[in-house]
């Protein structure tokens, strides 16, 4: 009867010491936990719809990045992209593309699937990887590809807090065409934190689903212990790595060609100066220009979600600008209701009183009254500042597509090039693009100088299909 009793009597007690021990390790671990929760509202949450326009020549149905760490800090990528075709007529069929990558300081790639029937590095235009298909496709065909990617000089020591390691990476996006699915798989093991919220499988992969319209980016951040991995301090971003090296002796060869031109340049500058000044006579007299901008701001990030902070125009997370739209007014475009703002006649950002989210930014400049005093008649035809070529058709996206008549069909930029990601992003995005033609990915990285001769010796015979 005894023992019963203390059974009985010990029971609440067992519960109280588990609830205890289970409070106690979750806030053990409170970035985790935190993550966690924030998964299960993400696994939640609705995956962006987007569908292509009309006109549109492709459309990425499938694009999926799984992401592994090495023991030396570089990543092992392996990319699947499902690529369809919509219009085959107009530029001709799909025979080849150009898939941006980080930097030149790739390790190895290779093709994984049957549809590449060659696979090589070119830095015509950027950092890309080309992707010869095993036959051209056509409208409504569906090519489905995959390759793996080991890639270096990706991460940031020290970044955010000193003994901690981030990674950031902004996939490649595409201003011409949409991406129905984008998902980043990142193995997990020994990672401390990482943004935004994802779900985190079974299999040890954190999993960040979402969609990309025309020019939309996503960027995740990770975040590991130094100690995790053999990270490289002469290999971060930040570090004195061998491209600067060469940048300084460039800058060094640079500056001394300017000393020795500078005697004969001076001359012509002086010359061309005194005769500018005897056709143009300046008045002492200066003209107050004021331009006013009626700025939009998104409340929250489109990117990433976060909440935009008091005078800032880009995402300090993700890169993306928080600009919904700009649009040079007059003042008499200046609502009724908003009559103060026709008074702010100095350089500032103004707010709308009865529009929220919405600004006018204010620029004021001084600019001289010239009066021209010339005896060469001035013709009524001005000239072009450029010519205007017929050849091969370009389009604007971040990637390269090649039609089967070798026509040029494609973008000059690939993920990070938006001067709005540039601020953010610069430290530490890994940025990769694809496309139709003419990938240019921006280094942010101080790697890949466009200079052939600052190249590695490794890479400077390298093929540029």
């Amino acid at each position: 009867m005894k023992k019963m009793i203390k059974k009985i009597l010990s029971f609440p007690i067992c519960l109280t010491l588990l609830a205890v021990l289970l409070l106690a390790g979750v806030f053990a671990s409170p970035v985790r936990a935190a993550d966690l929760a924030s998964s299960v509202r993400s696994a939640a949450a609705a995956i962006p719809v987007v569908t292509p326009d009309k006109g549109d020549l492709d459309e990425i149905t499938d694009y999926e990045i799984t992401i592994d760490v090495n023991d030396d800090g570089t990543l092992s990528m392996v990319y699947h992209i499902d690529w369809k075709v919509l219009d085959s007529d107009s530029e001709g069929p799909l025979s080849w593309v150009n898939i941006g990558i980080p930097n030149q300081h790739y390790i190895s790639y290779k093709a994984l699937s049957d549809t590449i029937s060659k696979i090589s590095y070119s830095s015509s235009g950027g950092t890309n990887l080309k992707i010869t298909f095993d036959r051209d496709y056509y409208k409504d065909e569906i090519v489905s590809f995959d390759f793996a990617l080991v890639q270096d000089y990706l991460y940031e020591m020290n970044m955010l807090t000193d003994g901690e390691t981030v990674y950031q990476f902004t996939p490649g996006w595409f201003d011409a065409l949409v991406v129905d699915r984008l998902v980043i798989r990142w193995k997990n093991d020994e990672m401390l934190s990482w943004t935004p919220s994802c779900e985190i499988g079974s299999d040890g992969y954190n999993v960040w689903t979402t969609a990309l319209g025309k020019g939309d980016q996503y960027t995740v951040q990770v975040t590991y212990p130094n100690s995790a991995f053999a990270f490289d301090e002469s290999k971060s971003i930040g570090g004195q790595g061998s491209a600067q090296s060469d940048f300084s002796d460039i800058v060094y060869i640079l500056f001394g060609l300017f000393v020795i031109l500078l005697p004969i340049l001076l001359p012509v500058i002086i010359i061309s100066r005194i005769r500018y000044k005897k056709s143009a006579e300046f008045n002492a007299n200066t003209q107050r220009k004021i331009t006013r901008t009626r700025i939009e701001y998104y409340p929250v990030c489109p990117g990433c979600g976060a909440v935009r902070p008091e005078g800032k125009d880009n995402c300090e997370f993700c890169g993306r600008s928080f600009i919904k739209s700009e649009e040079v007014i007059e003042e008499k475009d200046i609502p009724a209701d908003e009559n103060q703002l026709k008074k702010k006649k100095e350089n500032g950002l103004y707010h709308y009183e009865h529009s929220p989210n919405t600004y006018m930014r204010v620029n004021v400049i001084h600019a001289p009254v010239v009066t021209y005093h010339s005896s060469i008649p001035r013709s009524s035809h001005g000239g072009s500042s450029g010519s205007r070529g017929a050849g091969s058709s370009g389009r604007s996206s971040s990637s390269s597509r090649g039609g089967g008549s070798s026509v040029s069909r494609g973008s000059s930029h690939s993920s990070c090039a938006h001067s709005s990601c540039a601020c953010a992003c610069a430290c530490a995005c890994a940025c990769a693009g694809g496309g139709r033609a003419g990938c240019t990915a921006k280094d942010f990285y101080n790697t890949n100088l466009k200079l052939a001769y600052l190249k590695p010796r490794s890479l400077r015979k390298t093929d540029d299909d």
